[in-house]
């Protein structure tokens, strides 16, 4: 057992001595990673950009449709059999263009016959105009009574009566012949027919009168919507200031954008807004005229408006990508003296470009963080690099953007 025990002690002295080493160097180990935690991580390295001052003008968005300048309705003015169509269902027609036409031949002979009424009567206009010339001077000559000359007066009168009502009955006559031609009232886009050749078609002044198509104008097109009471007071007051809104004396620029559109670039002009407020809504219907020259616009289409809703006023301007939310607060983290991230809470104005104008909440001289906002902490000593922001430029052709509308 001895022996045994004695041959086994070196190995057990080595294992032990391997041991310790390892632990020795674990604890070197240790020791070093710890040695940077001590010092703290380095500052984060971030953006900084001064405000810009920039004149603005605050813009409302609202949502409205477009509506025709021109609707027409066309119906028939005779009754009579539809004889032809002329025109293709949707296409741009010009005023004047033919359209339908009804069976003429019925009206040609109504034409016909007071054609021949008026000849009927002009002849007799004529005899009765010379007999009763022969009467004047029978009637001096005592020939003949003076009630026999009155006579002779009175079937003058009424030849020319007759003629009078010939005429008449010829000018219905070719107005009713002219009436079996429909053309087009205005130009623009025609919707499809209502009415096949060979249908009977009523015509006429009354209500029961037959709808064949309609016609929208299309260029120039008009663009309908509403705003509320308080934005109505506001923009009257500034209309009379001298500002350029949208007041009831028109011209006012508005911009416009389509629903698949990111960008205001269409421009149009106010021209009408109503004269009385909806009691049911609170809401005034206001309008813009806007070219349509390529036809993309369409009456019924929905789109979004932007109008001026102040006057222009000089603002702050800082990157939209500084401002952060708490809750619903916004607010901007700017680098103190000292290098130190301090939060200030700001009131957001309209979106200009890529800048947004703060209302209130700093100064033009704070050092804003424009790029590693998700990095700092309030009250974290940071690495700030300067960068000056560049001036806002609206999207498009459009005037500046805003918030949207939601009273």
């Amino acid at each position: 057992m001895n022996g045994f025990r004695s041959a086994k002690s070196p190995e057990i002295a080595a294992s032990l001595r391997r041991v310790s080493v390892a632990l020795a160097l674990a604890t070197l180990v240790a020791s070093c990673g710890e040695s940077p935690r001590q010092g703290g991580p380095p500052p984060p390295a971030v953006t900084i950009a001064k405000p810009i001052k920039q004149t603005v003008v605050d813009h409302d968005e609202y949502v409205g449709r477009f509506i025709a300048v021109d609707a027409v309705e066309v119906r028939a003015r005779v009754s009579g059999y539809l004889e032809g169509v002329h025109f293709k269902d949707g296409q741009m027609v010009k005023q004047g263009d033919l359209l339908f036409t009804i069976d003429k031949r019925p009206f040609q002979n109504t034409l016909d016959q007071a054609r021949a009424n008026l000849v009927q009567a002009k002849s007799n206009l004529a005899y009765t105009e010379s007999d009763l010339a022969r009467g004047q001077q029978l009637v001096r000559d005592k020939t003949i009574t003076e009630q026999t000359f009155e006579q002779r007066s009175q079937a003058f009168r009424n030849a020319q009566a007759s003629v009078s009502n010939a005429e008449a009955a010829v000018r219905q006559g070719e107005l009713d012949l002219e009436f079996t031609e429909l053309r087009a009232a205005i130009n623009g886009r025609i919707g499809d027919r209502r009415v096949s050749p060979g249908n009977l078609v009523t015509g006429g002044a009354g209500g029961n009168t037959t709808l064949l198509a309609s016609i929208v104008s299309i260029d120039p097109i008009r663009f309908e919507f509403t705003y509320d009471e308080a934005s109505y007071l506001r923009y009257e007051r500034l209309a009379k200031s001298g500002s350029d809104v949208a007041s009831r004396n028109g011209g006012v620029p508005v911009a416009l954008k389509l629903i698949d559109e990111p960008d205001f670039i269409h421009s149009g002009r106010m021209d009408f807004i109503d004269n009385v407020i909806d009691r049911s809504t609170g809401t005034i219907r206001a309008r813009a005229v806007f070219d349509n020259s390529n036809g993309v616009f369409t009456p019924g289409m929905f789109a979004r408006a932007q109008v001026p809703g102040s006057a222009p006023y000089e603002a702050l301007l800082i990157p939209d990508v500084a401002i952060g939310s708490e809750q619903v607060r916004k607010y901007v983290m700017v680098v103190d003296g000292e290098g130190t991230a301090r939060p200030k809470y700001v009131t957001l104005g309209q979106l200009v470009g890529d800048l947004r104008a703060i209302k209130d909440g700093i100064a033009a001289d704070d050092r804003v963080i424009v790029n590693g906002l998700a990095r700092v902490r309030p009250g974290q000593k940071v690495n700030a690099q300067e960068q000056p922001a560049q001036p806002g430029q609206p999207a498009g052709n459009a005037a500046p953007a805003s918030p949207a509308k939601t009273d």
